[in-house]
């Protein structure tokens, strides 16, 4: 799987457990792209200061999931469900 998508998958499940200013960087980073000196200068920080901020998030992201499984059960009831009743669900999500 790739691992940006694996991330991105879990930044949408626990993005409110997140500061607002990790929120901003990770989406600044993986949303729109950015380069950790750009985030940087777009909000007076050193690019060590975002580095360590973006790894905190990815360190948290990991946790959360370590103990709450939110992904992966997700990933194992679209394994077992049949494709129509999937469909259902997605209808109403």
């Amino acid at each position: 799987m790739d691992e940006q998508i694996y991330i991105t998958a879990l930044y949408d499940y626990y993005k409110g457990l997140l500061t607002d200013k990790q929120r901003a960087y990770f989406e600044d980073y993986y949303f729109d792209n950015l380069t950790m000196e750009e985030i940087a200068l777009n909000n007076d920080v050193s690019k060590n200061a975002v580095s360590k901020s973006l790894m905190d998030v990815l360190k948290k992201l990991e946790e959360y999931e370590s103990i709450l499984h939110l992904y992966n059960n997700r990933i194992y009831i679209e394994k077992v469900l049949d494709e129509d009743t999937l469909n259902k669900i997605n209808e109403y999500i």
